[in-house]
């Protein structure tokens, strides 16, 4: 490689990068810690249930999800069109961002916010099929841990700026930037179009300098039906040529949905269990995101010397006795929240860095997209589990158990995913089988 092509590869890798910043409003404000806030919250008012609702939302994006996402990777990969894809499907977010200004805070309003809650959640797992099997392309195997763990670090970095802007310049600013009002909450709804704004401006150096992958030259159209039937037989032929690698794709779908969880009603706990006001939630989210960030990092470099397989395991067990610890100490408080969530945050990143490290591992190019494929469809497949667990442990506590506030025992839910999904993490052996190439 000659030093013009290195240098090349260098800004790919950047530019592959810097769109996690760039999509980071999707996870952080929109995901996590504002709109699900303001959805719950301002736009319910006095409807019950506000947050069971919300995870039914999330279960119903997540079967949607599962049925399209092993065909979308696999048509990508074939085409020729994987940053094609990725970038058609970053601009729909922007319009799910900027249609989401219009939700006002009334409850009238709510099912809109819903549809487009988990609109947006279908769109943004599509995007990420195509993003993370750019991966390979843009990396060595002697960095790929370190520049997967960066760029999830360069995210939760997007996500602290985010959200510092967020409150200063519209939630507590006493005058909103731009002449902004508080009048129904359009202050609020304004972080929607900022974030929608933010996306649109960071994502164009991946359009510049990450080049489009080939077509290949055997490729075909399929029918949709087509496209299942090769998607059968893909999982037939992981589990006779590489077992390792379809029983890691089943114990990933499980803790993600896990972590998925996580990031979905963290917000909603610090809301309606432990009494963080609307600001609050957004102070402990900087924090969150400044210590995810430094978990990725870590992450990502002890993901380049002991491997993925440790790293993910590691974190599963610190997240299992970090979620536990935020149940069984609720009586404290707040402190619980602060410590407990923050703990929960720190071991997050690593987890979710070194999974798309670990599948890019055993994944030879050309095939990023279909495997990817399936490692979204499998997460999707279940993730109903997340929003489905919650749901229920919140309604068992409340309706068998005679638990007035029930939300706290949300947590329990979202703890079960994750510990069946590490038990079936150790039995993956650390270094599966590489995959053919097609």
């Amino acid at each position: 490689m000659t030093s013009n092509d290195a240098s090349t590869k260098k800004r790919g890798t950047f530019a592959w990068a810097l769109w996690d910043w760039a999509e980071q409003p999707y996870p952080t404000i929109m995901q996590t810690f504002i709109f699900p806030v303001y959805l719950t919250g301002t736009v319910a008012a006095m409807e019950t249930q506000a947050e069971v609702q919300l995870g039914i939302a999330t279960g119903i994006a997540g079967v949607i999800l599962a049925l399209i996402a092993p065909v979308l990777g696999r048509r990508s990969d074939d085409n020729g069109r994987r940053k094609f894809w990725l970038m058609f499907n970053t601009y729909l977010l922007v319009g799910i961002m900027i249609a989401s200004f219009f939700v006002k805070p009334s409850p009238e309003f709510l099912l809109l916010g819903l549809v487009l809650y988990g609109a947006g959640s279908v769109i943004q797992e599509a995007a990420l099929i195509n993003y993370y099997a750019m991966l390979k392309s843009v990396t060595t195997e002697k960095n790929i841990g370190r520049v997967s763990g960066y760029a999830w670090a360069l995210g939760y970095a997007g996500g602290i700026v985010l959200l510092v802007i967020s409150l200063a310049g519209f939630i507590l600013a006493s005058t909103p930037w731009f002449g902004i009002g508080t009048e129904d909450a359009v202050n609020v709804r304004s972080v929607f179009l900022f974030s929608a704004v933010w996306t649109l401006i960071f994502s164009i150096p991946l359009l510049l300098r990450v080049p489009e992958i080939a077509k290949k030259p055997n490729s075909r159209k399929e029918s949709v039906l087509q496209s299942y039937k090769s998607i059968w037989g893909q999982l037939k032929s992981l589990r006779a040529q590489a077992p390792e690698t379809l029983k890691f794709l089943i114990s990933s779908a499980i803790y993600r949905d896990g972590l998925a969880g996580v990031f979905t009603f963290g917000a909603v706990l610090g809301t309606l269990a432990f009494g963080f006001t609307f600001e609050q939630v957004i102070v402990f989210g900087i924090a969150a995101n400044i210590v995810s960030g430094l978990g990725a990092l870590i992450g990502g470099r002890l993901d380049d010397v002991f491997g993925s397989r440790t790293i993910i395991i590691s974190s599963l067990i610190g997240l299992i006795i970090s979620g536990s610890a935020v149940f069984f100490f609720y009586d404290f408080g707040t402190i619980t929240y602060w410590i407990g969530g923050l703990a929960l945050c720190l071991f997050v990143g690593p987890a979710q860095a070194s999974s798309r490290t670990f599948v890019s591992r055993f994944t030879p190019l050309g095939r990023e997209g279909e495997v990817f494929g399936l490692y979204q469809f499998t997460g999707r497949a279940i993730s109903f589990l997340s929003g489905t667990f919650w749901a229920l442990s919140i309604t068992i506590a409340n309706t068998v158990l005679g638990v007035k506030d029930a939300t706290i025992w949300g947590i329990w839910g979202l703890m079960i995913i994750l510990i069946v999904g590490l038990l079936l993490l150790t039995r993956v052996h650390p270094r599966p089988t590489v995959l053919e190439s097609n």
